[in-house]
C-alpha cells in the first residue's frame, strides 16, 4: 500500500460487506416477486428460479445466511470494542446533530463554513443503524415466519399474520433505501462516481480523506493537512 493510501476497512469487514451484498440481494430476488405475486413481472422471475417452491427454500437458505453474518457482525464488532479497544467511531454523538445542521445550511448557502468529519459522517451512521434496527426486524420476523408452530405455542396466533406484513413491509424498505441512498453515496455520488471502490480493495487516497475525513487523518497523520494548503498555496 502506497503513503499515499491508508486502511479504511479490514479484510474482514470486505468480506461481511461482500456476502451480505450477495445475500440481500438473493432475498431480494426471491422475496419481491411473493410479495407482489399479482404483478405482471412476477411469474416470470418466479419460473427462471424454478418455481415458487423453489424461491422460498432459496430464500430461507438466504435469510439463515443472512442470520449468521449479522451476528458475526455483531459479534466482531463486540471483540474489536472490549477486547481491542477500538472507539466507537460509528455510535451518533452530539457533533453529528451539529454536522447535520451546518451541512444543510451550507447547501441552502447561509454560510460557507463545511462540516469536518471523523471516520464516519452523520449520514453513514444513519444509513448504518438504520440497516442494523432494520435487519434485527427482518430477522425476528423471519424466523417467526420460518417456525410459525413453534412461535404459536408460546405467543398469540395473532404474531404470525403481524410478522409476515412487518417482515414484507421491512424488506420492501430496506431495497428502497440501498437502491436510493446507499447507490447513490457508493456510485453517483459526484466525489466518487461512478463507483467508490474503497470496500472491495480495503484502500482510500489521502486526497479522499483530506476531503471526506479530515479529522481522522489528523489522527493517523498529524501535520497532514496543513502540508496539503501549503501544496496548494504554493501552485
Amino acid at each position: 500500500m502506497s503513503q499515499r493510501e491508508f486502511e479504511r476497512f479490514s479484510p474482514r469487514q470486505r468480506f461481511e460487506h461482500v456476502t451480505v451484498m450477495l445475500l440481500f440481494t438473493t432475498l431480494v430476488v426471491t422475496g419481491l416477486p411473493q410479495k407482489f405475486f399479482d404483478a405482471s413481472w412476477a411469474p416470470a422471475v418466479m419460473n427462471l428460479l424454478g418455481g415458487v417452491d423453489r424461491a422460498r427454500w432459496i430464500h430461507r437458505a438466504a435469510g439463515l445466511g443472512f442470520v449468521f453474518m449479522a451476528a458475526f457482525h455483531i459479534a466482531g464488532a463486540i471483540y474489536e470494542v472490549v477486547v481491542r479497544r477500538a472507539p466507537l467511531s460509528i455510535v451518533p454523538n452530539r457533533k453529528d446533530y451539529h454536522d447535520a445542521i451546518l451541512t444543510l445550511r451550507n447547501y441552502l448557502g447561509l454560510t460557507e463554513r463545511q462540516a469536518s468529519f471523523d471516520r464516519f459522517d452523520y449520514r453513514q451512521k444513519f444509513e448504518y443503524w438504520g440497516l442494523i434496527l432494520g435487519a434485527m426486524v427482518v430477522i425476528s420476523t423471519g424466523l417467526i415466519l420460518l417456525w410459525p408452530v413453534v412461535v404459536a405455542r408460546y405467543l398469540p396466533g395473532e404474531v404470525i399474520p403481524a410478522a409476515k406484513v412487518a417482515h414484507s413491509n421491512e424488506g420492501l424498505l430496506a431495497f428502497l433505501v440501498v437502491i436510493t441512498w446507499h447507490i447513490y453515496n457508493a456510485h453517483f455520488n459526484p466525489d466518487v462516481f461512478p463507483f467508490d471502490t474503497t470496500i472491495f480493495t480495503g484502500r482510500i487516497s489521502r486526497e479522499r480523506m483530506e476531503h471526506e475525513h479530515p479529522l481522522e487523518l489528523d489522527r493517523l497523520a498529524p501535520g497532514a493537512r496543513e502540508q496539503a494548503a501549503k501544496r496548494g498555496a504554493g501552485h
